[in-house]
């Protein structure tokens, strides 16, 4: 299947202007929520603003509603909350959202939290791995259903191999180095900050780096929450944005937050925020771009069924309405 990518990005664009059905019923639906629950989480850096400042909760104390704040691990945890109903805005990597959406976990991708470099492929010194095509027969950590994972099925696709050619062993992010470091595994799906950690505090390796196939970091809310509370949805993402443009304007502030959530040293913090871009908020055809190029690598792999329409997965899932306008 070959998707057209100017018709994809353009109808990404145009999904406020096309999305009528995904109105809300009354006012009183807008009304309905007492709680918001979000996510943080040490690879979304706004989130972790967001959550050291409050900004939730000022904004919604005058209508009465609580905020509760879960933390994940990474995106394939953000999902199941997602799917489960047990959180309302999750943090994700595009990709990781774009394959939940095509296997029925009903969420829109509503504000880009960053534009991170934050997986590479990564093995300790002297393990004789300096490319992709040396992981044939190798033990390789990764954590299923996130960016680390399908940049792995991308890097190993590039060298003319598949996931059948290594062995994976699955698990999360943390764990995923510890095995590293102690020898259990050869290779490593990293994921920031952790994979800075590793970089600096044990001079393990980064030997495949490829930034153009890391997907954004988005925010996604249940389509049923969006549906039936737009206001709060819009509130929730105007604080993000403020998150955000504290991030900005005072980059120590920020290192000081991440360092207190993460428990990490300072220099690997830095190392993380290098790679990671929080200069474009807006949802849309960059967004869509990247995520489609990530899903037909994926549709070519076999990971996704074949016969899978990506290009209109991709137009369901990423939703402009809520967050800010494009300049």
């Amino acid at each position: 299947m070959r998707i057209h990518r100017r018709a994809l990005i353009g109808a990404a664009t145009g999904v406020a202007l096309g999305a009528l059905c995904f109105a809300p019923a009354g006012p009183a639906l807008a009304q309905s929520a007492k709680e918001v629950r979000l996510d943080w989480a040490t690879y979304n850096p706004v989130s972790l603003v967001l959550k050291d400042k409050g900004l939730v909760e000022k904004a919604l104390a005058p209508q009465g509603i609580t905020v509760r704040w879960v933390q994940s691990l990474g995106s394939n945890k953000a999902l199941e909350f997602l799917n489960a109903g047990s959180i309302d805005f999750g943090s994700t990597a595009g990709a990781a959202a774009l394959l939940a959406r095509i296997n029925g976990n009903p969420i829109k991708a509503v504000y880009a939290t960053s534009r991170p470099e934050w997986t590479a492929l990564v093995t300790r010194p002297n393990t004789g791995i300096t490319a992709v095509k040396d992981l044939k027969g190798r033990r390789v950590a990764v954590t299923r259903g996130t960016d680390p994972h399908i940049f792995l099925i991308r890097a190993l696709r590039g060298a003319g191999l598949t996931e059948r050619d290594v062995k994976l062993v699955l698990l999360q992010h943390p764990d995923g180095r510890t095995a590293l470091d102690r020898g259990d595994v050869d290779a490593w799906a990293g994921l920031d900050p952790i994979m800075a950690a590793a970089e600096i505090e044990n001079g393990d390796v980064l030997f495949h780096r490829d930034p153009a196939a890391n997907t954004w970091g988005v925010l996604n809310v249940r389509e049923d929450f969006a549906r039936q509370n737009p206001d709060l949805t819009r509130t929730v993402l105007a604080a993000y944005e403020e998150a955000r443009k504290i991030a900005l304007a005072d980059p120590k502030e920020l290192t000081r937050i991440l360092v207190a959530a993460t428990k990490l040293p300072e220099p690997v913090v830095a190392r993380q925020l290098e790679r990671t871009d929080l200069s474009q908020p807006v949802i849309g055809k960059l967004q869509a771009e990247t995520i489609l190029d990530a899903g037909t690598a994926l549709l070519d792999a076999g990971v996704i069924p074949a016969g899978t329409d990506v290009g209109a997965a991709v137009q369901a899932l990423i939703d402009p309405r809520f967050g800010p306008a494009a300049p």
